[in-house]
């Protein structure tokens, strides 16, 4: 069963219930890529297009193009653009993050953004289906694939945002830099203060020089589960 989600925005997002849902990580890096005016930004693996449409209510003037292989994700992002009448500042495309070069044109790009599967394949917990397992596990992209599609698209001097798993920094830092991303902002995201590290947001530069900032942690809850001012604040909690 499908559902609608509200943004603060006025934004209505289709939920189809066998796609990956509106969720902390898809919030987090929406609000974590820097943006400049006008520029044109791709969702790589965008699903049911949770960040394109973050990302839409963000930066009104900016133009967004969701990629997304699974047909059922697609169709939901592409009603969702439909009903929200955002064609054509906001735009889906069924396509395959492997086939980039025969898709969209080379540097075209001035920012790209992705929450990408996590866990490589026949990793991880099982999902309840093919197409939360997609979304979770590297079966029909892997995140070498991601940054390629990444590097093709994304002009020099644009940037990258991303969220991931901690226990995979290292694979994501070296793959970043071999697909020509230098590595510019970190953000690591605890549940409350002491505890372990369960996100880590980051943005790159492509061709960009070395030279990395770790950011202060984004604490999500202070130590009685209260919502921090931070997180109250991504989620407009005290504008209702």
């Amino acid at each position: 069963m499908a559902y609608f989600e509200q943004l603060h925005s006025g934004i209505r997002i289709l939920q189809p219930d066998d796609c990956f849902r509106m969720s902390t990580d898809s919030v987090l890096v929406a609000n974590f890529l820097t943006l400049g005016h006008a520029m044109r930004i791709a969702d790589l693996g965008c699903g049911s297009g949770n960040i394109t449409f973050l990302l839409a209510g963000r930066a009104p003037d900016c133009r967004i193009t969701g990629l997304e292989l699974q047909p059922l994700a697609c169709q939901a992002a592409q009603e969702s653009v439909r009903r929200n009448a955002l064609a054509p500042r906001v735009e889906i495309l069924q396509a395959d993050l492997r086939q980039i070069r025969t898709i969209l044109p080379q540097h075209s790009f001035d920012a790209a953004v992705a929450n990408p599967p996590y866990f490589p394949q026949g990793s991880g917990q099982a999902a309840a289906s093919p197409l939360l397992a997609a979304a979770r596990s590297e079966a029909t992209c892997t995140l070498a694939q991601l940054l390629d599609a990444a590097a093709w698209l994304v002009k020099t001097g644009g940037r990258l945002a991303l969220v991931y798993r901690p226990e995979r920094l290292c694979d994501l830092l070296c793959g970043l830099r071999q697909a020509g991303f230098e590595p510019k902002r970190m953000r690591l995201v605890r549940h409350h203060a002491g505890v372990p590290v369960s996100l880590l947001l980051v943005e790159s530069r492509r061709g960009g020089k070395p030279g990395l900032a770790l950011e202060p942690d984004l604490l999500l809850f202070t130590p009685d589960g209260a919502p921090t001012a931070e997180y109250r604040q991504l989620y407009y909690l005290d504008k209702e």
